[in-house]
């Protein structure tokens, strides 16, 4: 299965490793991952600039999306689970 990210971004479900509201991004510990990340390059802002509501860590990158967590949680959800 797949999740939409926005902006024709999509991602295979079992890639994910967390899906985190932008507001955690406030923690120093969080602020520091987000930096040393965006230093390599695994950074994939998906959103017009200052939209970001959620941010996405999979096996490969880390996408800054402009859905929230609950949206994304709610498309994560299979049909088996409803």
């Amino acid at each position: 299965m797949f999740l939409h990210l926005g902006a024709d971004v999509v991602v295979l479900k079992k890639d994910i490793i967390a899906i985190l509201d932008i507001t955690t991004a406030q923690a120093a510990v969080t602020k520091e991952f987000i930096e040393i990340a965006r230093d390599e390059g695994f950074i994939r802002n998906i959103y017009e600039k200052d939209r970001e509501k959620s941010f996405v860590v999979t096996t490969r990158d880390i996408y800054m999306s402009p859905i929230s967590c609950s949206t994304l949680k709610k498309r994560s959800k299979d049909i088996f689970e409803l």
